[in-house]
């Protein structure tokens, strides 16, 4: 699947959640995306699953259980908290969606399907959540891996700082 934070004539990926796309046709093209891999592996991507990443990926900001089990109860999905984090569990370990440890919440992921470091771009005012590829192997992370024999083998990196839609607001 290619995502709108793909679609550019040059240069690295810009990261998703920050910039203009046409939204109704990236969270149907990433639910499409989903349905087919499920389909594909045999996993099952059970109502409440696509319900959870559909909710994830209308949002571009990562939500917490507790949001997201409010809204599946609203809309007659259960409302005991097992409901959400077992969606939740399904779609972290497929790589549907990640962990933002600093908000203790979940956001859709930008890059479904590929073997990637997500780096995230966190707007410390509206929580809005970015996401790019991170670089671990090469660069500073890389090289002092390297020197003391440590293999990576997943990295998670946060950034904290404002989002150009909240930098915006606050100039004069």
């Amino acid at each position: 699947m290619t995502s709108d934070a793909q679609i550019q004539t040059s240069g690295p990926p810009k990261p998703l959640g920050f910039h203009e796309h046409d939204h109704h046709a990236c969270v149907s093209r990433a639910l499409e995306a989903a349905d087919s891999r499920c389909k594909k592996e045999g996993l099952r991507l059970t109502p409440v699953r696509r319900k959870v990443l559909e909710l994830l990926l209308h949002e571009h900001r990562a939500l917490g259980a507790y949001a997201i089990l409010d809204v599946l109860r609203e809309e007659g999905f259960g409302s005991q908290p097992p409901v959400a984090y077992r969606a939740l569990d399904f779609l972290a370990e497929h790589g549907f969606v990640h962990k933002i440890v600093r908000l203790n919440a979940f956001v859709a992921c930008a890059h479904p399907g590929e073997n990637h470091s997500p780096a995230f771009m966190i707007c410390r005012k509206c929580d809005a959540v970015a996401e790019a590829h991170s670089m671990h192997l090469k660069g500073s992370l890389g090289d002092a891996a390297r020197s003391v024999g440590f293999q990576i083998e997943r990295t998670v990196v946060e950034a904290v700082g404002i989002c150009p839609d909240c930098a915006h607001k606050t100039d004069p």
